[in-house]
């Protein structure tokens, strides 16, 4: 069957409208399933879905035996043909720190073809990498899912490196049989990266933004990005936009082969920079699995210390320093677009709870830093999520949360610290703040590459000063209902390409410096967050 020829799998949206994300799922397997397009074989090649994607192991001849079902049709058969290794490069790769960013470190990357034995080498210089670690392979198969759209085969490896040495230098080339990363023509290949300190007395920078999609602002915010030497940066969702509308709809269109496209696109900078990213709207992908995530957990190796069961990779924490981070998913939450509200059934607000007390608990770590996709305080186009904070800014508030940072506004917007949804007092740029007496900042980050959005008020900024007592804003509530009214805690708002570079430092007087740099370079927004 052509590509051309097949079905589009849209439905009505007074349909897709009441359907949650699992209901979706479904719907996708079973419209496949009547109009054959996995019966016989005929989308079957070096690739293949199971709900959450399907895991191979290294070894393997890259084949999944027969009789099994998806949606009630038989389970295409993995090919067995491989092409020449030698013939076949890596590409898009991508670093995520495990549990412990000082012992534990993931790469993951991509081959168009299937290949035998993949593998990872590291070591302590470029031209010794004595150490091997046999990869896992992730296949997923992603049929034609509107018009025009081919089917797509994809094959995702990754590498687990475990009892690292913190606060040191690696090098690492991936490589398969044929394809060798230590050979003096591959050495071009190879990348680096380095563990978190042990300990937190040392000062480090991290970045942050949402929204980042593909093209050349995408582009110029990543060589922005490596420009501030960042210990690990944080993508708060909305990646790369395969889902192109991101409605939670199955109406949506998708289109896998922009992932090829946003990983070839950022590898420059996340093979050396561990890439930490969490789940927006246009990352719930329903072919793949029942809440939209299997594609994310065949792409991605997160952390994994989320709650159980794990079914959101998006959802984890780490430390790295004197600082705790923790990624949610807001999809869980959102009153806005309701496609996978309450899938959790509240668990990962009870794991949130739970984190934050014994963050706050430990020693060393001075400051906590949440993000996560929709917006809890944003004046912007979306408005603020009621979802958001009916769930989560009371936890904030008790755990006095240091800085929460979201995107899906394709804006930068910065609130005044707050406390029970009213700002404290003004912090302008350039001002300190303590969260313990002051309340929690709320910063917009979305301005990482996409489309850009409006405010209903001026932009305000560093060098462009506009202030208003109050602006227009929009809360959604339960039942996805706006409401609309006046707010008077948006401090600094820019309508630009942006993002975040946050220097943090220990010691007696323990602090986070937090930029926001416009696409130009131009600082448009700074603060200090001091305890």
């Amino acid at each position: 069957m052509a590509a051309n020829d097949l079905p589009d799998l849209g439905v009505p949206a007074r349909l897709a409208a009441r359907m949650s994300m699992a209901e979706q799922h479904e719907y996708l397997r079973a419209k496949l399933t009547r109009r054959g397009v996995l019966r016989g074989g005929g989308l079957a090649a070096a690739g293949a879905a199971g709900a959450g994607g399907l895991v191979l192991g290294s070894d393997a001849a890259l084949r999944q035996g027969a009789g099994r079902t998806v949606g009630g049709a038989p389970e295409p058969v993995l090919s067995r043909a491989t092409v020449d290794g030698r013939h076949v490069a890596p590409f898009g790769r991508h670093l995520a720190f495990g549990a412990d960013p000082g012992t534990q470190m993931r790469v993951s990357w991509q081959v168009p073809f299937a290949v035998r034995k993949p593998y990872l080498r590291f070591g302590p210089r470029p031209w010794e990498l004595e150490s091997r670690v046999a990869a896992e392979v992730r296949a997923l198969h992603t049929p034609s899912l509107g018009r025009n759209l081919p089917a797509v085969e994809q094959l995702y490896l990754h590498a687990r490196l475990d009892g690292l040495r913190p606060g040191t230098t690696y090098y690492y080339g991936v490589g398969h049989e044929g394809f060798d990363p230590a050979s003096a023509e591959r050495l071009g290949t190879v990348g680096s990266f380095t563990t978190a300190p042990d300990g937190g007395g040392e000062s480090f920078v991290f970045t942050a933004f949402g929204d980042q999609g593909v093209g050349p602002d995408a582009l110029t915010t990543n060589q922005l990005l490596l420009g501030q030497n960042p210990a690990f940066h944080l993508h708060a969702g909305d990646i790369c936009y395969a889902d192109d509308t991101g409605h939670g709809k199955k109406s949506d269109t998708y289109d896998a082969r922009v992932w090829d496209q946003y990983l070839a696109q950022t590898e420059p900078v996340a093979s050396r920079v561990p890439w930490m990213v969490t789940t927006g709207n246009h990352d719930m992908e329903a072919w793949y699995s029942p809440e939209g995530y299997g594609g994310q957990a065949a792409r991605w190796s997160l952390p994994g210390n989320g709650p159980a069961p794990a079914r959101a990779p998006g959802v984890y924490a780490f430390e790295y320093g004197n600082v705790g981070v923790i990624a949610l998913d807001a999809n869980d939450v959102s009153y806005e677009i309701p496609a996978n509200l309450g899938y959790t059934d509240g668990a990962q607000t009870r794991w949130l709870e739970r984190t934050l007390k014994r963050m706050r608990a430990a020693r060393g770590i001075d400051f906590v830093v949440v993000f996560f996709h929709h917006c809890a305080y944003s004046t912007a186009t979306h408005g603020s999520d009621g979802g958001v904070r009916d769930a989560w800014v009371a936890l904030f508030e008790q755990h006095h949360v240091d800085l929460v940072i979201n995107g899906h506004n394709h804006v930068y917007e910065r609130t005044d610290p707050l406390r029970g949804g009213k700002p404290t007092r003004a912090v302008r740029v350039g001002d300190v703040t303590d969260p313990k007496r002051d309340g929690t900042v709320y910063v917009t980050a979305g301005g990482g590459g996409r489309e850009l959005y409006d405010f209903s008020a001026p932009d305000s900024y560093a060098g462009h000063v506009e202030e208003r007592d109050s602006v227009r804003g929009i809360r959604w509530t339960k039942g996805r209902r706006e409401e609309r009214g006046e707010v008077d805690w948006s401090r600094v708002r820019y309508t630009g390409f942006s993002f975040l570079a946050v220097e943090c430092r220990g010691g007696r007087r323990p602090s986070l410096s937090v930029t926001a740099l416009a696409g130009s370079g131009r600082r448009v927004d700074h603060f200090v967050v001091r305890r």
